[in-house]
């Protein structure tokens, strides 16, 4: 796809111009994310920031922060329109889907990206400025890699069904979006079958009286 760089420069000041107001401050990350926005909406042959009445676009950001923002300016993806997904795997890295075809492309930066930024910001005062000036500079093949890829999981699942809800069979808790376990016969949320993240305070508490018990009988 032929690009017209003037463009894409005004294009790429507005998002940064963007972010920084989210943010009240504009950091290396937030590049990164707008210039992994653009060119995975390139690489699917989708326009970005996608129209707001659109969900063709769906993004997986590999961690938060900063960087998930900046993606979410420029490809017009959010948690709250479920076009934005966050899987911490504590890597600046986005893959893009084109939801009516299936494909999709995964963004990260070039092993060398740091090194190349600060080759065109000789004038930067530090390492962060290097990059963050860097960053807008380098061409997209010397910042970013695109690898296409595909889903581990059904694209059908992921997006799932409006109006879907079930009721876990354990802690009585709606369930929506599929994302229900099957168990033992049951269906279950993910906290219940065993996947949580947290647990009741109270049990806690027992928990950390129940060893203090121990140790005073030890003694």
């Amino acid at each position: 796809m032929a690009l017209n760089m003037s463009i894409l420069t005004d294009q790429l000041a507005d998002l940064l111009k963007q972010t920084t107001e989210l943010h009240r401050h504009l950091c290396p990350r937030q590049v990164l994310g707008v210039r992994m926005g653009l060119l995975g909406g390139q690489a699917l042959g989708l326009v970005v920031p996608q129209p707001f009445e659109s969900k063709r676009l769906l993004t997986i950001v590999e961690t938060d922060g900063c960087f998930a923002d900046g993606v979410s300016v420029a490809a017009n993806c959010w948690t709250g329109r479920r076009t934005l997904r966050v899987e911490d795997y504590g890597k600046v890295a986005a893959t893009f889907i084109d939801t009516f075809t299936g494909q999709a492309v995964r963004v990260h930066p070039h092993p060398e990206a740091r090194v190349r930024a600060r080759a065109l910001a000789t004038e930067a005062r530090s390492r962060w400025e290097a990059q963050l000036l860097g960053y807008q500079r380098l061409a997209d093949e010397d910042l970013l890699v695109v690898t296409p890829v595909s889903l581990t999981l059904s694209l059908e699942k992921l997006v799932s069904r409006a109006g879907y809800r079930v009721t876990c069979e354990r802690c009585g808790e709606e369930i929506i979006n599929e994302r229900e376990v099957q168990a033992g016969g049951l269906t279950l949320c993910r906290s219940c079958a065993g996947a949580a993240y947290y647990r009741p305070a109270c049990e806690r508490e027992k928990a950390l009286v129940d060893e203090g018990r121990m140790e005073s009988d030890e003694g």
